[in-house]
């Protein structure tokens, strides 16, 4: 077993354990809300991601896509084609290589995204006004440190969260 106190001086193994404890009950309740609105149309937590992340970047490709969710293509492929053949997303050739696939939303599916995403954004922004802008920042220090990938880490440097729009890196 990994010796936590090894890692941290900042914070005992109780409160190591209490963290990641907190982190299952806030994802429960974060995913509640939208997980019973993709009930409705059949679809689970990979329709979300995908939709997320193709309303996030208009004109994604494909690629850039499975290199976020780190899914396979037979993957992808199947929860994809469910999004298009439902007219929430559309797949179009690329411009300079026709090869590529760009993804966007239909109005259909921004509409989904708006209505998966706003119950978690009510959430967030209840809980960063609760915590004020310190605990804020540090709350996103934490998370950047979870993340394992350095590319995935790099695309929350883009922006900063003072002054910003809201909008992360991808």
């Amino acid at each position: 077993m990994t010796d936590i106190k090894s890692f941290t001086s900042a914070a005992t193994e109780d409160e190591v354990r209490q963290g990641i404890e907190l982190l299952f009950f806030a994802y429960r309740d974060f995913t509640a809300e939208p997980d019973a609105i993709l009930a409705q149309y059949d679809f689970g937590r990979a329709h979300h991601r995908v939709i997320h992340f193709v309303g996030r970047r208009p004109q994604m490709t494909v690629g850039e896509l499975l290199s976020i969710l780190r899914i396979t293509k037979q993957s992808l492929n199947r929860v994809l084609g469910q999004l298009v053949r439902q007219g929430f997303i559309i797949q179009r050739p690329g411009v300079y290589d026709r090869r590529q696939r760009l993804l966007d939303l239909t109005s259909k599916g921004r509409e989904l995204e708006r209505q998966l995403s706003e119950p978690q954004r009510t959430r967030v922004a209840n809980a960063y006004r609760q915590a004020g802008a310190r605990a804020v920042e540090g709350f996103r220090k934490v998370l950047l440190g979870i993340i394992a990938g350095e590319d995935d880490r790099r695309r929350f440097q883009l922006t900063s969260p003072e002054g910003s729009d809201g909008e992360s890196g991808i």
